[in-house]
């Protein structure tokens, strides 16, 4: 990826208190709207609407898919990276600048994002046969429980669609619910830690390389960071 495509995190910062200062007293949360949420999205869309893009601080990673996410889900994470309950610098300061309407705003464009021909054609069922290690590991962590048969339907839409995201993303997301005291990385969901924790890095490499293999609806859609919302 040539460098200038890749906004420092000191720029990223500015440029969301400028993008997102307007809507700091906004009212309670009304229905997103998907247009508004387009013109929101100029901040994102430097990072999440560039295939293969990478986060370099305080890890290397893909930033993850999130056109085709489910837009409950997108609200609450954006709401834990505001309440510092998600540790990442960048993504800390730009929720913190936004209202429940914009996080709902957001959350339809991008959900809709890139669907508008309709979902892809995802069996009803996991669409890869897991290994017997990956299997093993499936049934303990009992990730079909809550994230879906086909890891692209959680039985709530607060919940992550896993299947198709990219793998590195979904490691190091995992390896945050074993983090404790470090001020730039970690995740407290209660639930997704007791669930992490058990495992060894190497076996969540083997359940984040499975889900990434999987179809489902998640993809990043190329646009143009500098398109105004009419465009998208």
């Amino acid at each position: 990826m040539r460098a200038t495509m890749k906004p420092t995190i000191a720029s990223t910062i500015a440029a969301c208190l400028l993008a997102f200062g307007g809507f700091a007293h906004a009212q309670d949360a009304k229905p997103g709207d998907r247009n508004a949420g387009g013109m929101k999205a100029q901040l994102c869309i430097g990072c999440h609407n560039i295939p293969g893009y990478q986060s370099s601080f305080p890890e290397v990673y893909k930033v993850p898919k999130i056109a085709g996410q489910n837009p409950k889900y997108i609200v609450a994470a954006l709401g834990e990276y505001k309440k510092g309950e998600r540790k990442f610098p960048t993504m800390r300061a730009v929720a913190a600048s936004l209202t429940d309407q914009d996080m709902a705003d957001l959350a339809v464009f991008y959900s809709t994002l890139g669907q508008e021909a309709g979902s892809r054609d995802v069996p009803a069922t996991a669409g890869v046969t897991p290994s017997p290690v990956v299997a093993k590991l499936l049934a303990q962590a009992n990730c079909a429980s809550c994230h879906g048969a086909n890891f692209n339907a959680p039985i709530d839409p607060s919940y992550p669609k896993l299947a198709g995201q990219y793998a590195d993303y979904l490691y190091a997301a995992l390896k945050a619910y074993q983090t404790d005291k470090n001020p730039h990385v970690g995740r407290s969901n209660a639930i997704m830690m007791g669930m992490a924790r058990p495992f060894t890095h190497v076996e969540l490499k083997e359940l984040a390389a499975y889900f990434a293999s999987l179809p489902g609806d998640l993809r990043t859609v190329a646009e143009s960071r500098f398109r105004g919302g009419q465009q998208f």
